[in-house]
């Protein structure tokens, strides 16, 4: 009788979920995204030992690929805040300033 892998949907949910939390300093969304390969790891031994036996594989594969579409955003989104922190106020305020001005390019077209 087929039976489902145990993390497959926690996979899953962690690997959605790493997407939108990204945006909490990066961190939330990488931490998220690494256990979801953790835990989809463990699974993906367990499927290839017996791939007839389990049912919802594609949970796995569909969680892998969202946590780490979710952990590179993350990076970025870390990198982004770390560059923008190491900056002095006034190059801050010169970066802010040149993307408003971009943004207002943006909207003219």
């Amino acid at each position: 009788m087929k039976q489902k892998l145990p993390n497959a949907t926690a996979v899953l949910v962690l690997g959605i979920l790493s997407i939108p939390t990204c945006f909490c300093w990066g961190v939330v969304g990488l931490i998220m995204g690494a256990v979801a390969l953790i835990l989809a790891s463990g699974d993906q031994k367990k499927y290839d030992a017996d791939p007839e036996q389990y049912l919802n594989y594609n949970y796995i594969t569909l969680g892998r690929v969202f946590a780490v579409i979710g952990m590179v955003l993350s990076t970025i989104f870390l990198a982004l805040v770390i560059f923008v922190m190491s900056m002095s106020d006034e190059e801050r305020r010169a970066f802010e300033e040149n993307l408003r001005v971009k943004a207002e390019q943006q909207q003219e077209y």
